[in-house]
């Protein structure tokens, strides 16, 4: 991965890290304020609260990848130490798939006038966790990857024995 690439990364995440931590703010700062009143078409406090823990799942998901990016900058993410970081994504982005639920459960009874909102709402929850099974998918190439590393250094082992 060359530097471009990885500054490029790396501006996104601190942008998209400092925009989860706006939102949070200013989700705690509606929630000890109180000067927004709830007039019953929304419960908001809820969803204040499922947005809070939302986004810490964001975050932790973007930690994940900065910690594999710089791996991959060091040449060690085929080691079993990057297996621990791409758990934890996983981890994160099922986690985002269940607050999105708990949003569309939320939402779900404003919307009896048209419940199709609420399908295509959990559509995306099942979208999301269709994203959790793909980075599943790419740690079981990380693992076949690692393994055949550790291969080819004991082959590479075996040959400077003989030579």
């Amino acid at each position: 991965m060359g530097k471009l690439t990885v500054g490029a990364l790396r501006a996104v995440l601190v942008v998209v890290f400092a925009g989860t931590v706006f939102v949070q703010a200013g989700m705690v700062w509606a929630l000890v304020g109180g000067n927004d009143p709830e007039d019953g078409s929304v419960p908001l406090t809820p969803l204040r609260v499922i947005t809070i823990l939302g986004m810490l799942s964001a975050q932790v998901a973007l930690a994940c990848v900065w910690r594999l990016v710089t791996m991959v900058r060091r040449g060690t993410v085929f080691s079993h130490a990057a297996f621990r970081y791409v758990d934890v994504m996983i981890g994160a982005i099922v986690s985002a798939a269940l607050v999105w639920f708990a949003v569309t459960a939320v939402n779900a009874p404003g919307q009896r006038e048209d419940p199709g909102v609420s399908v295509i709402m959990a559509g995306i929850g099942v979208a999301i966790l269709g994203v959790a099974l793909m980075v599943l998918v790419l740690r079981t190439l990380l693992a076949q990857a690692v393994a055949r590393d550790v291969e080819a250094a004991q082959m590479q082992a075996e040959l400077d024995e003989v030579i």
